[in-house]
């Protein structure tokens, strides 16, 4: 049975530890259901699918209109996670969590919680979003900036040209950012 649980450094950032059924034809995994965040409305649900080459980093990217529910059915990445809301006791906190195809776990990103992610090999992520793609909403912040400190433990990642050029925290509008 799935746990679902918080991950404990940032408010709202939930966890859910999967169950896997495996014999000698292969595995099945339930990897999400809407009733295990049952304060969320996922009428407007759309799934996306990122495929990424060995230390690619994508983000920090952020939303003022939804929440992402994060899992890796191959590889390994290492998720790396602000919270940029001033009103939220954890205010910003960074952390990283790894998601990996070795164990079953998803991750909700709130809304507010800037995330990314830096490959450890190649991989896939899908993820579900409670709202259709709205490119108006799409925020980024500098992977590296010096204010959140995200423990990334990478040196050289590649990056898009629009993740390189993300502004630093404190350069971001007020009406930019999470209230």
């Amino acid at each position: 049975m799935t746990q679902i649980r918080g991950l404990g450094t940032i408010e709202g950032v939930q966890v859910a530890e999967l169950k896997a059924w495996s014999d000698e034809r292969g595995q099945f995994i339930e990897t999400f259901r809407k009733e295990w965040f049952p304060d969320l409305n996922w009428a407007r649900l759309q799934t996306n699918r990122s495929d990424s080459r060995t230390g690619v980093l994508r983000g920090l990217h952020y939303h003022l209109h939804q929440v992402d529910y994060w899992y890796v059915p191959r590889g390994t990445i290492r998720v790396g996670l602000a919270d940029l809301r001033p009103s939220s006791p954890t205010y910003l906190t960074s952390t990283v969590v790894e998601l990996t195809e070795h164990k079953a776990m998803g991750l909700l990103i709130p809304i507010g919680v800037a995330h990314g992610f830096v490959a450890l090999t190649d991989a896939t992520l899908t993820y579900l979003v409670d709202n259709y793609h709205d490119g108006s909403d799409e925020h980024g912040v500098i992977w590296n900036d010096p204010e959140l400190k995200v423990p990334w433990d990478v040196r050289e990642p590649l990056l898009s040209p629009r993740d390189q050029q993300n502004p630093r925290y404190k350069s971001i509008s007020h009406d930019e950012l999470p209230k």
